[in-house]
């Protein structure tokens, strides 16, 4: 089966209002994309993550929606279990959700909560998430947490992890990885899912793992220009000079290069790529849209 295409929504770009997001819920939905999915950031630009899933949700009728990622160690996981529940139901049972640690102190200081032990206790977590969508009271005296699921089991639940230690950890619980190289490097690529085969044998799962990724590029007029720009403004809060390293590195502007990357995904064997686009104009919509019919 040919590799599906989905499109993360473009979270953190200023230029959104209601108008232009519900137009971005109708492409993806109406078009030949199989996923949209949302990152979740507090400091910054971006929207909600939560409010905006909710949103498309709502108003698509076809395209799978997934939350990726809740930064799991930094919310409260009955919280997530809810709220993935509730995203279920606007849905019709159409919701995956991704769960990971994050990676900036920030978001974690503004939601209180601090970012040690991160991996254990989204471990834990996971399994809290679980236990309440199988009915069990969280707390003493308590009821269980609706709403009721849509699905028996709850959405399926993905690992936004990359290195050997994450990975094997997350093949003892999670439905599938979702892996990440930022200019969607093939060799990287080949690696990650490799190790996400091997941990999986090793932890005698009986189900193969669902196998997505992603990659940040750009399709529209300007394109790499543009891309360098996001990427620059998305990694500055760690620094101007792992900033300034990662805009030169990124070149995924052109049809031929986004194939490239495409092509070397599917043939790691990964199932699905999630892109990550570089504004949030409609153009970007439009060049994917080229590029998916020019694969076939």
């Amino acid at each position: 089966m040919a590799m599906k295409i989905g499109l993360c929504f473009p979270y953190t770009q200023e230029s959104l209002d209601r108008d232009l997001s519900l137009e971005w819920f109708k492409r993806v939905d109406e078009g030949p994309f199989s996923t949209l999915s949302c990152g979740e950031r507090m400091i910054g630009t971006s929207v909600d993550m939560m409010a905006l899933m909710g949103a498309a949700a709502a108003v698509t009728s076809r395209v799978r929606i997934v939350p990726t990622l809740y930064v799991l160690p930094m919310d409260p996981a009955v919280k997530v279990a809810k709220h993935a529940a509730t995203l279920d139901l606007l849905a019709g049972g159409r919701v995956s959700i991704t769960v990971g640690i994050g990676g900036r102190v920030w978001d974690y200081q503004c939601m209180e909560k601090e970012p040690v032990a991160r991996y254990a206790r989204m471990d834990e977590q996971v399994a809290q998430i679980r236990r309440v969508w199988a009915g069990e009271i969280p707390v003493e005296g308590g009821e269980p947490i609706g709403p009721a699921l849509v699905k028996p089991g709850g959405p399926p639940i993905l690992a936004g992890v990359m290195g050997p230690k994450a990975t094997a950890r997350a093949a003892k619980w999670a439905d599938g990885v979702y892996s990440w190289s930022g200019n969607g490097n093939g060799e990287e690529m080949r690696v990650q899912q490799a190790r996400v085969v091997e941990e999986w044998e090793k932890a005698g799962r009986d189900t193969a793992p669902e196998r997505v990724a992603g990659f940040w590029c750009a399709s529209g007029p300007n394109a790499d220009e543009n891309l360098k720009n996001y990427v620059y403004k998305y990694i500055k809060v760690l620094g101007e000079g792992p900033a300034k390293a990662m805009a030169g590195m990124v070149d995924r502007s052109t049809p031929d290069a986004i194939m490239q990357s495409l092509d070397a995904y599917e043939e790691a064997g990964v199932e699905e790529c999630w892109l990550n686009t570089a504004t949030a104009d409609l153009s970007e919509i439009d060049g994917i849209e080229d590029i998916i019919a020019k694969r076939g």
